[in-house]
This record gives C-alpha cells, structure tokens and sequence, in this order.
C-alpha cells in the first residue's frame, strides 16, 4: 500500500514524527508554537511548522489518513493548578476537534498525562471522548508506559485513539520483555558529575517497587527546613520529594518531567558505590531518540523538551499497529466491493 500520510500537530520536537516516520509514514504538516521547540524541529526535519493551531486554515491543510497529538497536558497535569478546560489552553482540544471534523482522518491518536482520567472526576476525559464520538469516530484509551517498549523507565501516559471504522484494539501492541536495565543505557565515557558522599544518604534495604524502580536512598538538602522535623526524614525536600530520591541503575528511572530543567535527576551506581546525575544524552536514550538527534545547546531547554515529549519506541510501535488496522479495513472493503459488483452482474 502507498505510504500512509499524517500530521503532526503540537509537534514538540518530534516524538511523534519520529515515531511515525521510522514507521513508514509520511509526515505532511506540522504544528507547534514554542519558538525553540521549533528551533529542534528545524534542524532535525528540515521544515518549521505552523505556529498557532487556533489559525489554521482548515481549508488549506493537506489530506492525510492520520492525525497526531501531544495536547498540551498542563491543564490536566497533577503538577498544574488542574483547571481542565477552565484554562484557556485546555480549549485547544476543540481546535483538533476542528480540524478531524473538516478533514475526517481514518484515525486520530492523541496522548496526555496519566492524571487526564481522573481530572474533574473523569468528567474532563468523558467530555474528550464524547467529542470525537459525535464526530463519527470509535473511540478507545490506554494507559500506557514506556518501560513496556524497550527502554528503561517508568513513564504512564494516556493514548486516546479514535477510528472511523473500528475500535483500536491497544491489546495488540507489542509488549516487550524483559524490561531493560538503566544501566544498559548508561554512557560509558562522559564527564560525570558525581556527588560527594555527604551529599546523599543510602538506605539500609533497598526497596525493590512493583514498578521496576529500585529506591535506594536521599540526596540531602541543607537548605531545607529543619527543626520539628521527623527523625530519618531529613532528607526530604518539604516543596518537591522526586528529585530527591536516589534510585539504582540495576532498575529502571522514573519519569523524566519538564518542570526539572537542571536535569536533578541522580542515580545509583552499585559496581562503583557512587552516585552521579544522569546526563542529558541518558535522557534521550531512555525516551527512545536516536543518537543522530540533535538536542538544544540550551541545556535547561533540552530537559524541559524530553520531558515534555513522548517515548518513541511507544509511538513507533502504536503506529505499525495503526496501519496494520488500516491495512484490514481496506482489504475488507475491497472484498465487499468485489462481492457486491458480482452479486449485481447476476441480475443485470
């Protein structure tokens, strides 16, 4: 079958894009305002998309079988103040809306934060899928991680799929297993920047989570208030616990967040009995980018992208099923067209 062709709208820096491509689409319209995500998207892609999708000519968009979405998440976020579509930037959903009603794609995959579901007492997303289904599509969720397509890091987001033709069935994605180790992803040669050891605490047993992540102790903070506080818990931050937390490389890394964009994020080495922050190039190994892809020279921008994008293996993988989905539909179609013109020559 010939190419299939999609669009890429809150693009970020192209999580999406490399997904899609790297699965054989062609990417034929791009959307994203942040000027210095669209610095990446440039020298990656070779193309600097349209800035603002509330001004999109409709009209004027090319055809394409796939729409993609990387909505904005603040709105529904548990980092964000979680006005849903009180916040004007929770209103960009219905630009999408827009957008598949005018050009009726066979199918739209959008992805936003795991707390989406639970936002407004599931109201938020009941509103979302209501939307598209009154758009004629059949609509399906999943909450996905990325530790189940090949890299190492516990990273929940929920995909939103909808079809004109059929429900997306999430349970043939492919799953991989074992789940990689972080330290299989780890730089071998890099200028570490290694805390000294009274800077951090490890505890006595490690605790091995459901999850995958291995805790293993507290990086400390002096500037923390102090006084009235538990004993062995020094060494939580009283404002923001997670980049506090030490966790082994013989696990897996929690989620990369965008709101980190001096990358406080360290790890436990056991064969060195060290710990030293994970480098920017770990970041992007462990969200699935290629080697070749070329980051910001800002580093407090480079955080802030990955950990704003999405896991590519994850995108990669929901579009060859996409397509294998397309690939029926069509074949399922044709066979009806050559039965129905063969019924008709019976009685012409």
């Amino acid at each position: 079958m010939n190419s299939l062709r999609f669009i890429d709208l809150f693009a970020g820096i192209g999580g999406f894009r490399l997904g899609f491509t790297q699965a054989g689409y062609q990417c034929v319209y791009s959307c994203e305002i942040d000027s210095n995500c669209q610095t990446i998207y440039i020298n990656n892609f070779g193309e600097t998309p349209f800035a603002d999708i509330t001004k999109i000519d409709v009209q004027s968009l090319p055809d394409f079988d796939v729409l993609t979405a990387g909505f904005p998440c603040q709105p529904f976020s548990i980092c964000g103040k979680r006005k849903g579509f009180e916040d004007t930037r929770g209103t960009l959903f219905f630009h999408i809306c827009r957008i598949i009603e005018a050009k009726q794609p066979a199918i739209a995959v959008l992805e936003n934060v795991k707390y989406l579901i639970y936002h407004d007492g599931g109201k938020t997303l009941a509103i979302i899928l209501e939307s598209l289904e009154e758009l004629g599509y059949y609509v399906s969720y999943a909450l996905l991680n990325s530790k189940d397509f090949g890299v190492p890091q516990h990273r929940e987001r929920l995909v939103i799929i909808a079809s004109k033709k059929q429900v997306f069935n999430f349970r043939k994605l492919a799953v991989f297993r074992p789940i990689p180790k972080l330290k299989e992803f780890l730089c071998k040669d890099n200028k570490f920047k290694y805390l000294p050891p009274d800077e951090y605490t490890l505890i006595d047993n490690p605790k091995h989570q459901q999850s995958g992540l291995i805790f293993v102790g507290y990086r400390s903070n002096k500037s923390i208030w102090k006084k009235g506080v538990r004993p062995n818990t020094e060494h939580l931050s009283r404002v923001h616990h997670q980049p506090n937390r030490i966790y082994s490389v013989e696990g897996i890394h929690p989620t990369i967040p965008s709101q980190e964009t001096s990358g406080r994020f360290f790890i436990y080495i056991p064969s060195e009995n060290r710990v030293r922050k994970l480098t920017i190039t770990e970041c992007y190994k462990i969200m699935g980018f290629p080697k070749d892809f070329k980051s910001s020279d800002v580093l407090g921008n480079s955080y802030k992208q990955i950990g704003n994008s999405v896991c590519v293996p994850m995108i990669y993988q929901i579009a060859l099923e996409v397509e294998k989905e397309l690939s029926e539909t069509r074949s399922r179609s044709s066979e009806i067209s050559i039965y129905s013109s063969k019924q008709l020559s019976l009685f012409t």
